[in-house]
Order: C-alpha cells, then structure tokens, then sequence
C-alpha cells in the first residue's frame, strides 16, 4: 500500500504542477524578460519562497539526515547557521547591487550584466559556460535520484529510465509553458509543504516514542556519547568553515539562484527576504536533521541496508505508512522543484550569454523567448540521456566516465564558489579591469579541476571539503588565489576604451 500511494502522490503534485503552469501560462507575456524573470514581478512570499524551494533538492531529507546520523547533529550549524547567514549576507552584498543593476539596465543574466560592465562578450559567454558546466551534472543528478525513487518504490516495476524520463517529460511541459511565473508558484506551495511536514515527522516521531526524548538521549548517551556534545572528530571548526563557506559562497551563484536576485518587485521585497532567510533555513534544516541525529539513539542500525538512507527507516518505523509516503513523496518533488529551476535558468544562460551575443545579437523577444522555451527541452533531453546512460554504467563499478560525472556533481558547490569573490570585487571596486576578472574567473577554475580531477598529479583524493590543506578544503584556497588574481591583474592592467567602469556606481538607485 505504501508504494501505491507514494506513486499516487507523486502522479498527483504532476498533475498539480502541470495544473499551475497552464494557469501562468495564460497570465505570461511572450517575452524573454517574463519567461525568464515574471516581469521582475516577485512580491516576499513568492520570492523568499522559490528561493528556498529551489535550493532544496534531494539532500534536505536524505543526505543531511544521513549526516547527522553518522557524525552527529553538528551538521545543524554548517547548514542551517552558517549557511543561512553566509548566504543572507551574499544576497545582500551581491543580490541588492543586482537587482538595483538589473531594475537600471534591464538585466537577466549574470553573464549579461558583467559582459556589459566590461565591455566583453567573451567574458558573457566564459561566465555561462562555467556556470553550465557545473549545472548541467546537478539537473541530472535529480533524474538519477527521482528516477531511482521511482524504481525503488516500486521494487522494479517502474524501470529507473521510464521514472526519469517521466518526470522529465512533465517538468519540460510545465516549464516551456508557464517560465518562471510558474515555477514560483509551485516553489511557494512546494516550501509551504516542506516545511509543514518535516515539522510534522519530527513531532510525529517524538510523541510515538516511549519515554520521549528522554529516551532518545538515553540511546544516545549508550550509543553515540559525542552526539551530545559539540565537537568531534569529523566537525572540526575548519572544515565546517570550509562546508559553510564553499555552499554559501556557490550557492550565490548558482544560476537557478542568482537570477532570483533579478526578480524582486521592489527594495523592500529584496531587503525583507534576505531578513528572513536565515530563519526559515533554521526552520526547515533543524527538524530534518535532529530526525537523523535522534535515529542513531533509536536502535534502528539493524533496519539500514547497504546505501539506504535514515529518514525513510525512521518514517517507516514510528509512522503510519501514509504518512511516511507523503513526506517521502515531498523529498522527490523537491527534486523537481530543484531541476525545474535549473532547466530554466541553464536555458536563460545559453540563449542570452552564448546564443545572442555570439549567433544574432538582433534576436527579437518573441524568439527569443521561443529560443529560450526550445532550450529548456533540449537541455533537459540531454541530461537525461546522459543520466540514463550513467545509470547503465554505474554497474560497471568505480573508475567510469559515470562516476566522474556524478563527482563532478558533487563538487560543483566548490566550482560555483570561485565566481563569487571575482564578482564581489567587480561590484565594489571601481578599479577592476577586463583582465583582471577573466583571469580571477578562470584561473581559479582551473586550479580547482587540477586538484580534483587529474589523478597522476599526485595530489589525488584532495576534495573540496577535504581537511588535507591544514584542515582547510582546497576550494577555499582557490577562492583566495581568485581574490588575489582578480585584485593583483587589475591593479596592474589598464582598463579597456570599451569598459564602463561607472556603470555600477553612478545613477544607480531603487524605483
């Protein structure tokens, strides 16, 4: 019964999804500005919502419960303190200049914005190649996950490519038709519905244990003593700096999240949203994770398989199974709602940074936008069959093209995190050159693959959070050399005839 209905649920938020984009559908103006950003249209709610919903994938209910489970509840800080300030503070620092940048000059892209400053398509296109190639790994990580969801709830009646590809196939139809309108619309009610029920379990499982939460720490004292307190051998401070400041600092630029900065109605809806965002991070991070951290003092090691995650053993243990399959069904829509953004944005990058200035700088809006709807499917179409083909592989073990793939999924918070400092120099320096920014980009980039990806350099196994650089993960360090670069080229270097180094210090103001 339980697979029946989750697959019920999931066929329902379809449905709904597809619902909510007929009806943006009918309220979107044919144009590259409204698919992409809603006309700029984005009131608190809305806004701090799809930011939340589109940040929240897969890992909320599994992976950061599995953390908890296996070091302890620490995790807490990294994601739902750190985070939540590092990137309260980035929309700020970053986002209010964008947006006041975007409300001047009509901005859509990241790319779009810098390309103008400095007078350099090459610059447009190197910003969104960038940022596609570390995007491009992360929509197919969410088809690998909802498809292998998909699969798994059904022991195997839903082969993994027809899951994938059906959700695929329903995210195209409702993203080409309703653009970011829609996707907001159900970002709003999908964080809506996140928050309700994760808030729900941890109460659920709480009232259904004997004793409470007195036993819980009972288990945990016999069990897992450092569980009760701060600081241990995993959640050093420098690698939780290390966690908190490479997602906080990618998350900001992740192109599904960055555009969003774009969209605000006015100042007011800007400011109130980034207030808030640490608190409704806390709110959502501390039940998720506390689920993981109190399943370790709950005796239920017996009850995990091999790669299975915590939250659905404890769901199944303490909760009825209907329940269990609604928040279960919650975790894969936050897979979509992920990837819905991405395809959007991925699309945005493309047709506006590489397609325009490089193919027809005359596109008009109305193909443009055409453009941009036509993009969200090829792009889409391509991840999937790289998914698919991945997950054929996968079998094949270690070493693959598969498995490098899905690696570079996992370090693409570190690759996004490079852009951030050169940008964030760009913003607030008046003196920084062309050269200066395509080398505090790029270099970076460079340093950060050759660390990670090139196995006979003999620097192997060196990750982005891993503590094998004085406790600190290579990307913080690629994040000072791009510091370095961008401020050190510039001071160096003359600006070009074609750069407008006023641009983002005159004139600017909030209408």
């Amino acid at each position: 019964m339980s697979a029946t209905l989750q697959i019920a649920i999931i066929v329902g938020y379809l449905i709904l999804a597809l619902a909510i984009g007929l009806i943006a559908y009918r309220a979107t103006e044919r144009t590259a500005e409204d698919f992409y950003l809603a006309s700029r249209s984005f009131g608190t709610v809305v806004l701090i919502f799809t930011v939340f919903a589109t940040l929240l994938s897969a890992f909320t209910f599994f992976g950061g419960p599995d953390n908890a489970y296996a070091f302890g509840p620490e995790w807490i800080l990294v994601m739902g303190l750190m985070d939540g300030v590092i990137f309260a503070l980035l929309w700020y620092f970053v986002g209010y200049k964008q947006w006041l940048l975007g409300q001047q000059y009509g901005y859509v892209t990241l790319g779009e914005m810098l390309g103008d400053r400095f007078g350099s398509r090459r610059l447009r296109a190197l910003v969104a190649g960038i940022s596609l190639f570390w995007l491009f790994p992360y929509i197919m990580l969410q088809q690998i996950g909802a498809g292998g969801a998909l699969a798994s709830l059904t022991d195997g009646a839903v082969p993994f490519w027809f899951g994938a590809t059906l959700i695929t196939v329903f995210m195209i139809i409702y993203v080409t038709l309703a653009g970011m309108r829609g996707i907001a619309w159900t970002d709003t009610l999908q964080g809506a519905f996140m928050l309700v029920m994760v808030w729900t379990a941890l109460l659920w499982v709480l009232v259904s244990v004997d004793g409470g939460i007195s036993t819980i720490n009972a288990g945990l004292e016999a069990t897992s003593p450092e569980f009760l307190a701060l600081g241990s051998d995993f959640y050093t401070p420098s690698r939780m700096l290390t966690f908190a400041i490479s997602i906080g600092f990618g998350v900001a630029m992740f192109p599904q999240v960055n555009q969003r900065f774009f969209a605000a109605s006015s100042e007011t809806v800007l400011k109130r949203s980034f207030a808030l965002w640490p608190l409704i991070v806390v709110l959502l991070f501390v039940p998720a994770f506390l689920l993981g951290t109190w399943a370790k003092g709950l005796g239920l090691e017996a009850n995990v398989g091999a790669g299975q995650s915590i939250l659905p053993v404890v769901l199944n243990e303490f909760a009825p199974a209907w329940f269990a399959a609604l928040v279960i069904a919650g975790a894969v829509a936050a897979m979509m709602s992920s990837s819905d953004s991405m395809l959007l944005s991925g699309s945005s990058y493309f047709t506006r940074d590489v397609y325009r200035p490089l193919v027809d700088d005359g596109l008009s809006q109305r193909r443009e936008d055409l453009l941009g709807r036509i993009g969200v499917g090829v792009f889409a179409f391509l991840a999937l069959a790289a998914s698919i083909w991945i997950e054929e592989v996968g079998a094949f073990g270690a070493g693959s093209v598969g498995s490098l793939l899905v690696e570079i999924g996992d370090l693409a918070f570190g690759g996004f995190a490079q852009l951030t400092i050169p940008v964030l120099v760009a913003l607030y320096w008046r003196q920084t050159t062309r050269r200066g920014i395509a080398a505090g980009i790029l270099l970076p980039q460079l340093v950060y693959l050759a660390f990670n990806m090139l196995p006979e350099t003999g620097i192997a196994g060196v990750r982005v959070f891993a503590g094998s650089y004085f406790g600190w993960g290579i990307s913080i360090y690629c994040m000072l050399v791009g510091l370095v670069v961008t401020v050190g080229l510039s001071a160096v270097t003359s600006q070009a005839p074609e750069e407008k180094s006023a641009l983002y210090f005159d004139r600017l103001r909030a209408d």
